[in-house]
């Protein structure tokens, strides 16, 4: 017996993908193929739930920051209404994201929301949507290896770079995906709440999509802030890369620096935006997880190479730091046996 969902409307909603010199193809792509399922796949759907096209400030052939071309099919100047907006992940250069170099496109993305277009963007997206001003002191998330580059640029933005998917706006329109393949949750999440949670499934199983239920904690790599300025405290975070495994990093760092010990800890807490024995648990935590990744070593001698004496202690703060348990994160992120050499 075939599988329904629940009905649709009559007529598909209209999905606007936007292609930019900046975005990526994969991401772009990836939503397209995965939104437009139903249209070319056999799935117990009873009408195709959406009609969805590649936009951009100009129809024709557009090389993305890959170099692959893709087509754009519609220019947004003929597009007066949408439904659902997307814009995919963008490949941000060194010195970070320019604002203001798509003034069109952000006058046009503002005009589809006042029409009760839902917006969304996948990755470093953000970084566009944001300039339409809409998120001013909403939540929104974005790659965690921009989070600096997002914050001086969009400062009143709350950032989650932690989050999967962020849902703001009075109408929960306002839609963002983390770190790169999390647009698979985004692309779930608008199937489920617009088509059906049978849908989510079926297209979740015909893709081999999963939730990252467990967020991108675990995902994410720490790396100190250094854009600081403070000359001192910027010395004391080069020593601690090879030194955090001391039994008193914190004591013997403020030591080696010219500064009493509250104003040492004053200054780096404000520098780094962690206090100083924050910022070694956290130094610990990415050489255990290297361990986890690449040895066979026990968790207990782990906890010791990083710096650890009490194994359960180690354990905690490791499932506290990245959302697993170090057993678990071990056979999330290590290569699989088949893999090896």
């Amino acid at each position: 017996m075939t599988r329904r969902v629940e009905q649709v409307e009559a007529d598909p909603r209209h999905v606007s993908l936007v292609a930019l010199p900046d975005a990526v193809i994969s991401t772009l792509t990836g939503i397209f193929d995965v939104l437009n399922a139903f249209s070319f796949m056999d799935l117990p759907v009873p009408k195709n739930p959406f009609k969805v096209e590649i936009v951009g400030e100009s129809a024709g052939p557009l090389q993305l920051a890959s170099g692959v071309p893709v087509s754009v099919q519609r220019e947004i100047a003929d597009i007066p209404t949408t439904d659902i907006v997307i814009v995919p992940s963008f490949l941000l250069p060194a010195e970070g994201w320019t604002t203001g170099r798509y003034p069109a496109l952000v006058d046009w993305l503002k005009r589809m929301h006042q029409g009760g277009a839902v917006l969304c963007s996948a990755c470093s997206g953000v970084f566009l949507l944001a300039e339409t001003d809409l998120y001013f002191g909403r939540d929104a998330t974005v790659h965690y290896g921009y989070v600096q580059a997002f914050e001086r640029t969009h400062p009143t933005v709350r950032i989650h770079p932690e989050r999967v998917l962020t849902v703001s706006g009075d109408r929960d329109e306002l839609i963002c995906s983390g770190a790169s393949m999390s647009w698979h949750d985004m692309a779930l999440y608008l199937i489920a709440r617009f088509v059906g949670a049978t849908a989510a499934h079926e297209i979740a199983r015909t893709f081999a999509l999963q939730w990252h239920q467990d967020g991108l904690t675990p995902y994410m790599v720490f790396d100190g802030r250094r854009d600081h300025g403070d000359a001192e405290i910027e010395s004391a975070q080069k020593w601690l890369v090879k030194n955090f495994t001391l039994a008193q990093p914190v004591e013997e760092m403020i030591k080696r620096s010219r500064l009493a010990e509250r104003t040492f800890k004053r200054r780096f807490t404000q520098a780094t935006g962690l206090a100083p024995l924050a910022y070694v648990q956290r130094l610990r935590m990415e050489e255990a997880k290297r361990r986890l990744e690449r040895t066979d070593t026990p968790v207990d001698e782990i906890s010791w190479q990083a710096g650890y004496e009490d194994a359960a202690f180690f354990r905690r703060l490791f499932k506290r730091t990245t959302g697993l348990a170090p057993g678990a994160y071990r056979k999330r992120f290590r290569i699989p046996d088949f893999a090896r050499s």
